[in-house]
């Protein structure tokens, strides 16, 4: 109890006191201040109590205490029905600058104020106390705090429902199902938007089978949904998976008597638009016109992302268009973004910018989202200037780049073998405050594992972990793979260990990297070992790990082994892939068990697998090997009809067979024809054929085209005659004669396709001089000039002008026991023609028809186009009927173009390589034919 004591005032103080009364209209009450600190804690608390009821809240300032979480509680249990009291002394504690109110004390507020209806405080100090909680483990705590004071003073649980939907809105889900399974352990029932708040959080976190359970226990408790219910559970069983029982469902709902509206109708639209049914999508619109219910711009805006997901722009495009015509709905940037998306996935960047240059003119802005498929189609074509510079123009549109912006453009610059831009990128990114996520990392580890660095790739790995960024399955099989290629084996298995230590043990991809890494090195035993262990960390093998082994004991030369794993694959109904069976035939030709192949392939059509390039690659690399061309030859002939073009593997390794019969023309001919192939795949033709090279590079170059031959299985002199004709064709000759010198010094002996390649090369430059050098080279080092050669000098002279000499060549070429061709011919005929003398150029037709050279389409065109120059229409008239006469060509066709006969060429001619299609211009030394000559195939110079 407080003590007063009685004392005497004077009359005038007396007066005044009685003129200022106090608020509860009685005389103030005057204290003598004692030594609070003398106080015993039930005194404290019942005079701080006393002060708070009174409204006396400047006296407890002056108090002489200080706040302790006791304290604090034992007040709060005390003034419990007086919550305007609690929530000033509780803010008064949290004012202070040595306390903070515990859980408890904000479990005790919450309630108080919750009880006294006082919603907006309540929700106030419940997300205060969420936030002030930072792991799981508080939170719980805090349910049984709120729980436990419920039971003692029987308050209302509504404080309940208000912390499912903090907890829901904040996204901590995990928090909100147990706050939600505990309500009905004191019959308390959820209200409908708590529940709906709840349900949409969990379909927004990819918990949509926690939110279909959710909605089946609200279903049974009898809470009826609404509208936005059923929208948030369309949607969860569209993400689920499960859209056809998201279709039941809303069936369900209108045969309840429950008006479906069109948010609902659009979540299913969106579920079987991301299953690519766009069938069941046109039966859901059409039900919403049957229902009554208008399309909105986002109905539009997905048809025209399920159209685009289909690869069907021209109709996706068309709704687009639709939507502007109609006007009932705006067209926004969102339906734009998806179709720019659409053209940049399909790699058409045309249509892409020419649907944004669209929007623009409507008045409409760019977003991000379209910023962001514009920078992902050019890195995905390669074109990483364009994409840069619509990464430049992003503060232009007054956007920002975001995370995305960044790792795409920095993945576009790492797969073009530019790390060192990307690296840039990575540090811009830092500098702008955008944290580099695991995905950046992973883009820079494969990106220098690519390249071939891999001691960079270990010490970005180490300063990602010092950086505190975990990695995940793709970065660390990213650095195993990359391990095992520089052969740090102990690397390899400190970090396998890492790996299973971080808990990736049911990791398919982990287990299947380590594999193959064990079998590109040649140890299949601890490969198997590796694949043991998968199986006891209850990780379950699939096909690529069992294709992995399969192709590491072909390689080995242990292919009874690899039968076994197929036949342990099988008995796991696991299905044998191609890739698989393509290892199976290397394997059985490496092996000598060649009578298993015609079995593997019967096998193949059994299961219904049909041959890929790589199939037939390894058919005729076998054949080829053990000395049946034929067979070979048959089988890449197998492979053309089918439409499949050749790579260059299969037509080196064809070349270097017929260069071992002795075959050397044919190779020669086949081997022109592969510059035709785009050889950018290969890293040295890359770097030969694009940008200049410094001499200093000469060496590398020459050591990078040693490595290819050894990759290729290919004699040296085949990489290095691609290499070199490879750059004359792409005008480079003189970064060609350099690396030539450099191979000479190595012991390089060029052959007759060389010196032509280089001729040839310096002819179409107009260096004719230096073509005839060449010639002077080859024939001091013994090579002896084809006719091939004095083609191209002599294409060389007719560019440059030079007729009179080019023609005193050709009838030089019987004393250098050379014989003209029909090629020969044409370049003649094609130099006359091009100066206007047609009469000589006839002249020279009818020699070689003399001389037993029949004219091709060739010579028929170009004398007809020159003809037609001069007006000599009727003559020009006259060769076309003579032409058709003799059956050089069939049907009705325009013979003054060149190109177009030379293309109906290669259609009407007899078995050809289908995948050598482009000609060469007037002059070069033509297509090729192959034909069949009894049970042999013979190369020959085609007829143009």
């Amino acid at each position: 109890m407080l003590r007063y004591r009685s004392i005497h005032l004077p009359p005038l103080l007396l007066s005044r006191l009685h003129r200022h009364k106090s608020l509860h209209g009685s005389l103030p009450l005057l204290w003598k201040r004692r030594d609070e600190y003398k106080l015993t804690r039930p005194e404290l608390i019942s005079r701080i109590s006393r002060l708070l009821v009174l409204g006396r809240y400047d006296a407890i300032s002056n108090l002489a205490f200080d706040f302790s979480d006791d304290l604090l509680d034992s007040v709060l249990c005390s003034l419990r029905l007086n919550p305007e009291a609690c929530l000033h002394l509780f803010k008064l504690a949290s004012k202070q600058p040595k306390f903070r109110p515990n859980i408890r004390c904000y479990c005790k507020l919450v309630h108080i104020l919750c009880r006294a209806r006082m919603y907006d405080e309540t929700r106030a100090y419940l997300r205060e106390l969420v936030d002030l909680c930072k792991n799981n483990y508080s939170n719980f705590f805090v349910l049984d705090e709120l729980f436990k004071f419920y039971k003692e003073f029987s308050f209302s649980l509504t404080v309940f429902d208000m912390l499912l939907k903090i907890y829901a809105e904040k996204g901590m889900t995990k928090n909100a199902l147990q706050v939600f399974d505990n309500m009905w352990k004191y019959n308390r029932v959820p209200s409908l938007r708590s529940c709906n708040t709840l349900l949409s959080n969990l379909v927004k976190n990819n918990e949509s089978y926690s939110a279909i359970l959710v909605y089946d226990q609200m279903f049974r408790a009898g809470i009826l949904p609404d509208c936005f219910t059923c929208a948030i559970m369309v949607n969860a069983y569209c993400k689920d998976g499960r859209v056809e029982r998201a279709a039941d469902f809303v069936r369900e709902m209108e045969n309840s008597g429950f008006e479906v509206n069109v948010v609902t109708y659009n979540s299913l639209l969106d579920g079987y638009v991301n299953l690519g049914d766009l069938e069941a999508a046109q039966r859901v619109l059409t039900l919403m016109l049957e229902r009554g219910i208008s399309w909105t711009m986002r109905t539009y805006t997905l048809l025209i992302k399920g159209y685009c997901k289909q690869r069907r722009m021209e109709e996706a495009e068309k709704v687009l268009q639709r939507m502007k015509e109609e006007g009932e709905v705006g067209v926004d940037e969102c339906a734009y973004g998806v179709l720019v998306d659409g053209y940049c996935k399909v790699g058409k960047m045309d249509h892409a910018i020419r649907i944004q240059e669209g929007m623009l003119k409507l008045g409409l802005r760019m977003n991000l989202f379209i910023c962001n498929s514009l920078i992902n189609g050019y890195c995905q074509l390669g074109q990483i200037v364009l994409a840069q510079k619509v990464f430049t123009q992003l503060g232009k549109w007054k956007l920002k780049p975001d995370a995305y912006s960044y790792n795409t453009l920095l993945n576009g610059y790492c797969r073009a073998g530019n790390t060192s831009k990307g690296f840039m990128l990575c540090d811009e990114m830092l500098q702008r405050g955008i944290e580099a996520s695991v995905v950046t990392y992973n883009t820079l580890l494969h990106g220098l594992c690519s390249a071939g660095s891999f001691n960079d790739a270990l010490q970005l790995w180490h300063l990602m972990l010092k950086r505190g960024v975990s990695p995940n399955e793709v970065s660390s099989c990213t650095l195993l793979d990359g391990l095992f290629r520089m052969g740090d084996l102990d690397g390899a298995l400190a970090l396998w260990n890492n790996i299973l230590a971080r808990g990736f043990t049911k990791s398919k991809i982990s287990f299947n990297t380590m594999i193959n890494g064990f079998c590109k090195i040649g140890r299949v035993v601890e490969a198997e070992e590796v694949f043991n262990k998968m199986k006891e960390l209850g990780c379950f093998p699939d096909e690529i790990t069992y294709r992995t082994l399969i192709d590491g004991y072909c390689k080995a030369g242990n292919v009874e082994e690899a039968f076994k794993v197929k036949d342990v694959m099988e008995k796991e109904k696991i299905a044998s892939s191609i890739e698989s069976y393509n290892s199976l035939i290397t394997g059985v030709f490496k092996s000598g068990k060649i009578n298993k192949v015609k079995d593997l392939l019967t096998e193949m059509e059994t299961q219904g697998l049909s041959p890929n390039v790589v199939t037939y690659g390894a058919l005729i690399s076998g054949w080829c090997d053990q000395g049946l061309l034929d067979k070979g030859f048959s089988a890449f002939f197998e492979m053309t009809n089918k439409g499949l073009v050749p790579n260059l593997i299969i037509c080196s390794k064809i070349v270097s067979s017929l260069y071992s019969l002795g075959r050397f023309d044919e190779a020669n001919l086949l081997l022109q024809k592969m510059l035709d192939f785009d050889l950018s795949d290969h890293g040295c033709f890359n770097r030969l054929f694009k940008g200049d090279i410094r001499y200093l590079e000469i060496q590398k170059i020459a050591d990078s085209l040693d490595e290819s031959a050894s990759k290729l299985s290919l004699p040296n002199n085949v990489v290095y005659n691609i290499a070199i004709a490879g750059m004359c064709k792409s005008g480079k000759v003189v970064d060609a004669r350099r690396v030539f010198t450099a191979l000479l010094i190595r012991g390089f002996s060029p052959d007759n396709f060389t010196y032509c390649s280089l001729i040839h090369g310096y002819s179409a430059a107009g260096n004719v001089a230096e073509a005839f050098s060449i010639r002077d080279q080859m024939l001091k080092r013994g090579v002896v000039p084809n006719i091939a050669t004095y083609n191209a000098l002599m294409n060389g002279l007719c560019k440059s002008g030079n007729l009179d000499r080019a023609q005193k060549l050709f009838h030089k070429l019987p004393s250098k026991g050379v014989t003209p061709n029909v090629i020969t011919y044409n370049t003649l005929i094609d130099g006359y023609c091009k100066s206007g003398n047609t009469s000589e150029a006839l002249n020279l037709m009818h020699k070689m028809t003399r001389e037993g050279i029949l004219p091709s389409v060739v010579t028929y065109s170009t004398l007809i186009k020159g003809l037609r120059e001069e007006g000599k229409m009727e003559d020009a008239i006259k060769l076309l009927d003579q032409m058709t006469k003799t059956g050089v060509i069939q049907g009705d066709m325009n013979c003054t173009d060149v190109k177009s006969v030379t293309g109906f060429l290669s259609m009407t001619t007899g078995p050809t390589f289908s995948g050598f299609t482009s000609h060469k211009e007037l002059g070069s030394t033509g297509l090729i034919d192959i034909k069949q000559e009894s049970d042999s195939y013979i190369i020959s110079e085609a007829v143009c």
